[in-house]
């Protein structure tokens, strides 16, 4: 998969992720959207492979979720 194609595919699941959200996100959902965009994205700048866009996009999954999960309690 190109970068251009990764990028194309992250903006489209991003986009479809927020449009499904018929209330407001929280911070957490917004977090684990976020991250897994960004991971997904510099999973494939790194590595090139669909692997590493997945592997990337989770990892980044739940380190947003983490960040937002926090960023909920603080509140």
């Amino acid at each position: 998969m190109c970068i251009w194609q990764a990028r194309l595919v992250s903006i489209a699941v991003l986009g479809a992720l927020l449009t499904a959200c018929s209330g407001n996100p929280t911070k957490q959902e917004i977090g684990t959207v976020t991250g897994a965009v960004v991971g997904g994205v510099v999973g494939t700048a790194l590595t090139g492979s669909t692997a590493g866009t997945v592997v990337g996009a989770g990892a980044g999954a739940y380190v947003g979720n983490k960040v937002g999960r926090d960023l909920d309690r603080v509140k």
